[in-house]
Order: structure tokens, then C-alpha cells, then sequence
């Protein structure tokens, strides 16, 4: 078997596994789940604001008392 032949079976089984990991990721069954999987990093995101958002409330309050 010469280089040629590996090389150009390594390209094939490369390029298979290629496509099969495109259809598995587009596949119908997987968008649903994929699509919520896309949405965990904004939820987080939009958690960690809203945190922040009540923890400045709570410093901003606790100055307000101290000044009274």
C-alpha cells in the first residue's frame, strides 16, 4: 500500500466524519435540544444582571440608612 493510497483514506474517513457530525447537528431530532443549549449562555447572562442589578439596589438602600 503506497502513501498515496493511506493518504487519500485518511481524506475519505476524514470527510465522512465530517459529514456525519454535520448531520447529527442538524439533524430534526437535536434542534430542539441544541436550540435550548444555545439559549443557557444568554439565560446566565441575563441572571447574573438581574443579581447585580438587586445587589446594587440593597448597597444603594443600606447608604440611604447610614445617612439618615
Amino acid at each position: 500500500m503506497s502513501l498515496a493510497t493511506l493518504h487519500s483514506i485518511a481524506t475519505v474517513t476524514a470527510f465522512t466524519a465530517f459529514l456525519a457530525i454535520v448531520w447529527w447537528a442538524y439533524s430534526p431530532r437535536n434542534r430542539k435540544r441544541f436550540e435550548e443549549d444555545a439559549k443557557l449562555a444568554l439565560d446566565d447572562d441575563l441572571n447574573d444582571e438581574k443579581v447585580a442589578d438587586v445587589t446594587d439596589l440593597s448597597d444603594a438602600s443600606r447608604r440611604d440608612k447610614d445617612n439618615k
